[in-house]
């Protein structure tokens, strides 16, 4: 397991990219008495977000690196605690290897139970570490989660917007560049959710 992995920014699969497509809610269809001949096409104007770039540290959502810097500072005693003991099993491996030939028996597998022991825990504490990690994610982020779908909801409606396709999600052949909200959007979100909303912090 490596620890360096455990203090990351994780991937913020966003809930709404999940689906590749957001449409507005199409009522349920009911039968006409009567089929017209001629029914009209109505107009929809698509949109294209590449939902990537809400995670970049400069120009992305700026609550989302905020988030990601109080995930990590929450859990650094936890990765350092970690590390100390990884180095700790490292230093005593090293000291098997070398004395192996020339200490006593005894002694070589004293030393051996004492790094067993000392891996067990290490891997017990490194899986409870990334379980409460990712409990801990999926705690702060969720709520920013539901925001950014409420608010491309809102943005689409306010601006006649019929479709929103995630480029992030869906292959594209082609797309005009002016189909693209995605910095219009991050700017409009940013401006009316701070990045220095308070998240709340975890029971001891």
């Amino acid at each position: 397991m490596k620890i360096d992995r455990l203090i990351v920014a994780f991937a913020f699969v966003l809930a709404l990219c999940a689906l590749p497509v957001m449409a507005q809610t199409r009522p349920a269809a009911t039968a006409p008495a009567q089929t017209p001949a001629n029914v009209a096409v109505p107009e929809s104007k698509i949109a294209l977000i590449y939902s990537d770039a809400f995670l970049d540290s400069k120009t992305g959502i700026a609550r989302f690196s905020t988030l990601v810097g109080t995930l990590n500072r929450e859990f650094q005693p936890r990765q350092t605690e970690l590390q100390a003991l990884q180095k700790k099993i490292q230093d005593l491996t090293d000291d098997i290897t070398k004395t192996a030939q020339v200490a006593d028996p005894r002694t070589t597998q004293t030393k051996q139970d004492q790094l067993d022991q000392m891996k067990k825990e290490f891997q017990r504490k490194g899986e409870d570490a990334q379980a409460a990690y990712e409990r801990r994610r999926k705690e702060i982020f969720t709520p920013l989660q539901e925001d950014i779908g409420k608010a491309l909801e809102v943005y689409a409606k306010g601006h006649n917007i019929n479709v929103i396709i995630d480029g992030s999600q869906v292959p594209l052949v082609y797309a005009a560049d002016a189909l693209d909200i995605t910095r219009a959007f991050i700017n409009d979100f940013n401006s009316k959710n701070p990045a220095t909303a308070a998240v709340t912090t975890p029971p001891k």
